[in-house]
């Protein structure tokens, strides 16, 4: 038989709790076995003290979120800031406490996985970089062993854009071109392992071209050095380059998607030009690796309904889709992606 202490009740959230926590002890002195054995002796007493100890650290879990939640991420101006504000505003009265976010950078990724507590007040949301630089450089965290997947969220496809005074009008155009002028011609990325990296490395490796990165400190950085001229072209994120496409400060020749995407039905894709490319910026939340389980759902819960509870108008003019899902699936997609771009990466023709 199984003896449950008087006050005990299943939390909604994580299906376990102490009603009462902090008055255990008064619970396990005034609320005796039905059928105590002869002498309850030291066994007793050791008992009652290993629950003393347990409890405190039980409730604080239970009671969580009781202070404010960081979430770190890319720089402004880019979908991962756009996927963190809206979260953190959506979030915020499902949880019960504010949400803010921090523009950290690139550096958000280190700060997570190594000099944070795994007490679920600061969190990542972060993507490609995060699970794939590893591969490309020697850096202080693995992806794997250090963090811990809390949902993917949003994905979005990227746009292959030109600066205007390029002479290209299509994917084949700027492939001949390419080809007959190797390393000539530029394109613009937010640092090594970040989305339009490895869309344009991608591009190379299939397309078996020569177009040389030039590295800037984030994405809102790389943009402005396609629309001033500095390069020729980048993979950008397809929400935050469509306004800039519609003004003219740069041509947009195709999406990354296998087929024409709904979010710009005018553009072809890649593929046409580049039989099977596919390339997409997939964002997600992480924790350290060892925040607790209960924590690590309470977070999945709130940001799943969170972004599902999104207004569907808003989403598309931001030019992304809502992914939300569970930590199991997040990790899944983490290593199918690590395999397949590790295999890219090995062939040499990666520029790191």
């Amino acid at each position: 038989m199984i003896w449950q202490l008087p006050g005990y009740s299943p939390s909604p959230l994580t299906g376990e709790s102490w009603d009462g926590g902090e008055n255990l002890a008064h619970h396990v002195t005034s609320h005796p076995h039905p059928n105590p054995p002869p002498s309850r002796g030291r066994g007793w007493n050791f008992l009652a003290s290993v629950l003393l100890i347990c409890s405190p650290i039980t409730y604080a879990q239970e009671k969580y979120p009781t202070k404010v939640i960081r979430i770190l991420t890319a720089t402004p101006g880019s979908n991962h800031d756009w996927g963190a504000r809206i979260t953190a505003q959506e979030l915020s009265p499902r949880i019960g406490q504010r949400v803010i976010v921090e523009n950290r950078g690139s550096i958000s990724t280190e700060i997570v996985a190594k000099d944070t507590p795994p007490d679920g007040y600061t969190i990542l949301f972060y993507g490609a970089y995060t699970w794939l630089q590893p591969l490309l450089s020697k850096v202080n965290w693995d992806p794997v062993e250090d963090l811990a997947p809390i949902t993917l969220a949003i994905s979005s496809p990227n746009v292959l854009v030109v600066h205007p005074s390029l002479p290209v009008k299509s994917t084949r155009d700027l492939i001949t071109l390419a080809k007959a002028k190797p390393g000539a011609l530029n394109y613009s990325a937010g640092g090594g392992g970040s989305t339009p990296h490895i869309a344009a490395e991608l591009f190379n490796y299939m397309a078996k071209t020569k177009i040389v990165r030039v590295n800037y400190k984030g994405s809102g950085p790389a943009m402005m050095g396609l629309f001033v001229g500095e390069v020729q072209l980048m993979f950008g994120a397809l929400g935050p380059m469509l306004p800039h496409v519609k003004s003219g400060k740069v041509r947009a020749l195709a999406v990354t998607t296998p087929k024409k995407s709904p979010l710009a039905p005018d553009l072809p894709p890649v593929s046409d030009a580049i039989p099977g490319y596919f390339s997409e910026a997939a964002i997600g939340f992480f924790a350290p690796k060892k925040t607790p389980l209960p924590i690590i759902k309470i977070l999945n819960s709130g940001i799943q309904q969170a972004l599902k509870g999104l207004d569907p108008q808003l989403v598309f003019n931001a030019g992304v889709e809502i992914v939300a899902g569970s930590p199991d699936e997040f990790a899944k997609f983490i290593k199918a992606d690590m395999t397949k771009m590790g295999e890219v990466i090995k062939s040499g023709s990666f520029s790191n």
